[in-house]
Parts: C-alpha cells; structure tokens; sequence
C-alpha cells in the first residue's frame, strides 16, 4: 500500500495563493503523479499532471491551466501544486494521485490516491 500525505491547504481570498504538497515514495515516480480536486456535489477532476522522469512533462486542465502549476522535488520524494490567482470555483477538496501510466496527457488511471486536504477560497 503506497501512503500519500498531503499538506498545505486551507482557506484564502480570491487571488491569493497557496501552496500545496504531497509527500509520496521514491518508486511513485515510475509513474504519473498528479492533483485531482473534488468540489461538492461534482465529480472528482485532474487539475494537473506530470509525467515520470527527473523532468517530466506537465498536463494541465484548463480551468487552472496559467494559474497552477505542477512540480516535483525528487530529493525529498514531493510533489507540489502552487496555486496562484485563486477563484471561489478553485474550492475543492485536492487529492494526490498515483496513476498507472508514465506519460501525460492521458496517464491511465489511478492506482493511489491521498487523504486530501481541503482549499476553501472565498470571494
């Protein structure tokens, strides 16, 4: 069982920024690593994704696509998600996610997914 521990959400104005971060194992990189969202009353949504590698490349839906960008930290086994320029819609709980496939856009589906951590913006 892969453990993924999120971190960094909570609440912000509209515009405001932050940072989010998930902390996953070494192998978890032999794959897409990715965020999903999930807002009330919707489906859950990949906002970004980065393929395997030292240098992955990067998928964005395009909701979020110029506003979040996606990264990973290789030495310490995190990824991150910085959010800038933040909208009421962005409110969500974010998940985490290990998918099956290596490269972006498509990725596979999904064969890990975190606790998530909540982003509440207000306007």
């Amino acid at each position: 069982q892969v453990q993924l521990a999120e971190s960094g959400g909570g609440s912000v104005q509209a515009g405001g920024s932050l940072r989010l971060f998930c902390a996953a194992p070494g192998y978890a990189r032999r794959y897409c690593m990715a965020w999903f969202r999930q807002a009330p009353g919707k489906e859950r949504e990949r906002v970004a994704a980065i393929s395997s590698g030292v240098v992955g490349d990067t998928y964005y839906a395009d909701s979020v696509r110029g506003r979040f960008t996606i990264s990973q930290d290789n030495a310490k086994n995190t990824l991150s998600l910085q959010m800038n320029s933040l909208k009421p819609e962005d409110t969500a709980m974010y998940y985490c996610a290990v998918q099956t496939g290596a490269k972006v856009p498509f990725c596979g589906g999904v064969n890990y997914w975190g606790q998530g951590t909540q982003v509440t913006v207000s306007s």
